[in-house]
């Protein structure tokens, strides 16, 4: 079963051009997390990570910077608060 999941990220890949992609709000894509995940931990984990990232990869993310730290970060749809490194470059210059 984990290679099926690996199977059908990697032919997203190849059948859908990077162009053609929807711009994810993270720094690593949520292909390549989600695969990453199966790869290094199993199937159970990366459907996890599918979840999530399909929960929170969506729009209703916030970006703001933190009054206390001036640090950028964004909360999720669920309420998760990530820090600066975790998020998409192109989605901190976008909200600059």
């Amino acid at each position: 079963m984990k290679y099926f999941l690996i199977l059908l990220i990697k032919a997203y890949w190849v059948t859908i051009p990077a162009s053609r992609r929807r711009k994810c709000i993270f720094r690593k894509s949520c292909s390549k997390y989600v695969y990453e995940e199966t790869i290094s931990k199993g199937m159970i984990s990366g459907l996890k990570a599918l979840k999530f990232r399909f929960k929170n990869c969506r729009s209703g993310a916030q970006i703001f910077e933190n009054p206390i730290t001036r640090k950028i970060q964004i909360i999720l749809p669920n309420n998760k608060v990530l820090d600066e490194k975790d998020i998409s470059e192109r989605f901190i210059k976008n909200n600059n």
